[in-house]
């Protein structure tokens, strides 16, 4: 079995290499390639990346390149996790909202649309080479913004899923809380990316007790403490909201607090510095403690049993992933991209049935929902007044005159990767 990981000179990947190691029984690699175009970076993660395989015995072969079409050829799967124009782009994504008074953040609102406009038009480039290389390939999308970028896949005809780490983060912490062992949990997950609420949380599988009253009867403070939301909140709404809502539930609170520290660009920026430095070290061959504090949680545990599923008929049988809507949510068209637990194998994602969200959720996933058509618009066709509109539907933006500024400055900030801009 052959994997590509484009983007395999991120800080990300020595966590995904030490999964594939770990979890070598699942998914049988034989061959593993790391792309991309950094070749300073991808030497020096390439090696780590070969250390942790020998230090755990696994007999796979590692290799590095910057040709795309080269590391794609006879791949069973290709997993992306890129970030265009890097962390220097992020950095500007996360201040010149704040200038509006808006969020300032890579993955929602203005900043996460000017990560989509630079993203969809490469992600699907690549994917055409892929499909042309090989057209039976699976494309794993772990490149942010998920849902906007796994959307743009899908409607071009791509065999692909939508990843992020966000569920199997919150099953990992609500079994450490209750004392059960993470496959024993089942979150009823609903939403769009970086826009779900646990609607339950079942022991045993679907149709198991739903253990959310208990989890935040017992533990509604340390559950609240890791969103950084009020503890009031989740227990006024009844179950636990993705940490991205904080974004939208204390927008004005979180603007005058991004506005006064230094951005997350720059502490990872640092971070990566960091990290680049101990993978040179000849004598590491694990991934160092340093990468937890890089984000990414749990992302290794999840792309290999996503990967497990499509290809090897293992795998656990219900994972959350990004997919086609295809009338699960009654009120978003087919073809919306949604993140919820879905059946996993050869054929691809089966979203499950989901418990009906509450009108105070269903509004706020429509309203997202309408705001990545606009948003994937504006990816494939460019052009000011697409991408104006976009940021007037955002529900983080919604006012004229802010839609106009932030229009004016991502345009400014963003002409490098925008040749219609």
């Amino acid at each position: 079995m052959k994997l590509t990981v484009v983007g395999g000179g991120s800080t990300y990947t020595p966590e995904l290499i030490d999964g594939f190691a770990r979890l070598r029984d699942s998914l049988p690699i034989t061959e593993l390639v790391l792309v991309d175009p950094a070749a300073e970076r991808l030497e020096l993660v390439g090696a780590l990346a070969r250390r942790i395989f020998a230090r755990q015995g696994h007999p796979g072969r590692i290799t590095t390149t910057a040709d795309l079409d080269a590391g794609v050829a006879g791949a069973d799967a290709v997993l992306l996790q890129l970030r265009v124009g890097g962390q220097a782009a992020r950095q500007k994504d996360e201040s010149w909202p704040l200038e509006c008074g808006c969020i300032g953040q890579e993955t929602t609102g203005a900043g996460g649309l000017a990560k989509a406009l630079r993203t969809v038009p490469v992600v699907l480039d690549i994917a055409e080479r892929v499909r042309r290389t090989n057209p039976d390939a699976w494309i794993i999308d772990f490149t942010n913004p998920v849902g906007i970028v796994t959307r743009a896949l899908l409607a071009a005809g791509h065999k692909a899923v939508g990843l992020c780490n966000v569920a199997i983060g919150l099953q990992r912490k609500f079994a450490a809380l209750l004392g059960l062992a993470p496959a024993e949990l089942h979150l009823d997950h609903v939403g769009l990316n970086h826009l779900t609420w646990e609607l339950g949380v079942r022991r045993g599988g679907p149709a198991g007790e739903d253990l959310l009253p208990r989890l935040l009867a017992e533990h509604g403070e340390a559950v609240a403490a890791d969103l950084r939301l009020p503890r009031a909140v989740l227990d006024e709404l009844g179950v636990v909201p993705s940490y991205y809502l904080r974004y939208f539930y204390q927008h004005d609170e979180v603007v005058r607090e991004l506005s006064t520290k230094p951005s997350r660009a720059a502490e990872v920026a640092a971070m990566e510095r960091e990290l680049l430095a101990l993978y040179a070290d000849p004598a590491l061959d694990e991934k160092p403690e340093l990468l937890a504090k890089r984000g990414g949680a749990f992302y290794s545990e999840a792309a290999v049993d996503l990967a497990a599923g499509l290809l090897a008929g293992g795998g656990s049988p219900v994972q959350v992933v990004n997919t086609l809507n295809n009338g699960t949510l009654p009120f978003l068209a087919d073809d919306a991209v949604i993140e919820v637990p879905a059946r996993i194998g050869a054929t691809g994602p089966v979203p499950l049935p989901v418990p009906a969200l509450d009108p105070l959720f269903a509004g706020l996933v429509a309203n997202v929902s309408a705001y990545e058509d606009l948003a994937l618009d504006a990816a494939l066709r460019g052009g000011r007044d697409r991408v104006f509109k976009a940021l007037l539907a955002h529900p983080l933006i919604g006012q004229y005159e802010q839609a106009a500024g932030l229009t004016d400055r991502l345009l400014a900030h963003n002409k490098e990767h925008l040749p219609w801009a």
